[in-house]
């Protein structure tokens, strides 16, 4: 089989290291990959939205089967395009894609079906939204509405930061048209718990929680960011709130989007929070996440080119998904600087012996064909071991032998998870 990854980062790179464990793939293309893919696939240097020129390369290089993995080109609907020429897809759909697309869509789903989440209201002009604002107790959570990397959420203690978030989004326009919509909410408390779920449609079956680390810095300070380590499975998640999830949350979801016309297939992903009320949505994503997919998928022990297949032909419910029980640490080391602003361009050297273990995010080829730096996130290290505390201490004895100048990392990755337990 010749199978395409659409995508660039650690997500894809964690994708085409178990995709490549299935014997029937012959050629992995990654579109647009980056230097440390390019170990693992061959990439093709076109651009994850450029979804014109990804069709015609599908289409002429033959390609079998197609992974959709990064938010824009799914929501920009190049599931739709790639099947119109008859190459079938993991990913939803442009018109199931939406769940992430738009906030205020997937906030009045979870609202007209019963859908535990936060209240909240949904403006499109800043008076209003300002007027709201007025009246509500702080701290309060402000989103744009469309896509904006990851960073679309603000979080304001009080009422002048929460103008002040407005005022940026809707006038600035500091996330472009994502901004020309908001929705506010309550702020809620709790720990939080990323589950990405196989679906077809029909069914749900979800993977090995996992719990994220936005913060840039030690102790959950500094900015957030697209994400600086992960470990799995989440001790938060336990089997009583895993059961009231799929109950209330998972299912209904997926039948609420049926009966909306927009049945999603792939992977959607629910961020939750798991407050003294239950657990709640805080988002969806309509793919997989990044980084939770480097410690997700190395405790997959089914086939993942498999479920993916059974996810697109609806046969998802006689398809085994079985996880490891064991877990997994990943520590992101990124560019000095970031997400704000960061250099690139640093030689980055990382021992053959661990290549298994790095999933590569920002990196290119020079013109001495040296791997160097090429993004804020360069690359996550992920240990697997029969602990927590194991897979912790593995994944930074990785970091100590990867370099490259102007490297920072999170030193407290899984620490908070680690107490969890001892409770």
């Amino acid at each position: 089989m010749k199978i395409l990854v659409v995508g660039g980062g650690g997500r894809e790179h964690a994708i085409i290291k178990a995709i490549k464990k299935n014997k029937s793939v012959e050629e992995i293309f990654a579109l647009p990959g980056n230097g440390g893919i390019a170990h693992d696939a061959t990439c093709v240097n076109i651009g994850a939205k450029d979804l014109d020129k990804i069709v015609e390369f599908a289409v002429s290089n033959k390609i079998d089967y197609a992974i959709v993995a990064p938010d824009d080109p799914l929501v920009l609907g190049l599931v739709d395009l790639l099947n119109e020429k008859g190459i079938p897809c993991f990913g939803p759909k442009k018109n199931a894609a939406i769940i992430e697309g738009s906030k205020a869509f997937s906030k009045d789903l979870m609202k007209k079906y019963n859908i535990p989440t936060a209240k909240y209201e949904t403006f499109t002009d800043k008076k209003s939204a300002i007027a709201y604002l007025e009246k509500q107790e702080m701290p309060i959570v402000i989103k744009a509405d469309g896509l904006a990397l990851g960073k679309g959420v603000i979080i304001a203690e009080n009422l002048e930061d929460a103008k002040n978030a407005v005022i940026s989004m809707m006038e600035d326009k500091v996330f472009g048209k994502s901004g020309d919509k908001v929705v506010i909410e309550e702020f809620l408390e709790g720990p939080e718990v990323s589950v990405l779920s196989f679906t077809d449609g029909n069914v749900v079956k979800p993977m090995i929680s996992s719990m994220d680390h936005k913060r840039a810095h030690d102790f959950d300070k500094g900015l957030n960011t697209g994400g600086m380590g992960t470990i799995a499975p989440n001790p938060y998640y336990t089997e009583a709130v895993a059961k009231e999830c799929m109950d209330k949350i998972f299912l209904p979801t997926i039948n609420a989007m049926n009966k909306e016309g927009r049945t999603f297939k792939g992977c959607l992903y629910f961020g939750l929070m798991i407050t003294k009320n239950g657990p709640k949505v805080i988002e969806y994503n309509c793919r997989f996440g990044d980084p939770e997919t480097q410690v997700v998928l190395p405790l997959l022990e089914s086939d993942l080119l498999t479920i993916m297949q059974a996810t697109t032909n609806g046969t998802l419910k006689d398809t085994e998904v079985k996880f490891s029980d064991k877990s997994a640490c990943c520590v992101v080391m990124a560019s000095e600087g970031y997400p704000v602003s960061y250099e690139k361009g640093f030689k980055l050297d990382i021992p053959e012996e661990i290549n298994d273990s790095v999933y590569v995010a920002g990196a290119k080829f020079n013109d001495k064909n040296e791997l160097v730096t090429n993004g804020g996130r360069v690359l996550g290290a992920t240990a697997i071991d029969t602990t927590l505390k194991g897979a912790i201490d593995k994944a930074y004895k990785l970091v100590d032998k990867i370099h490259f100048d102007n490297a920072f990392y999170r030193h407290d990755i899984g620490q908070r998870a680690l107490k969890a337990e001892e409770k």
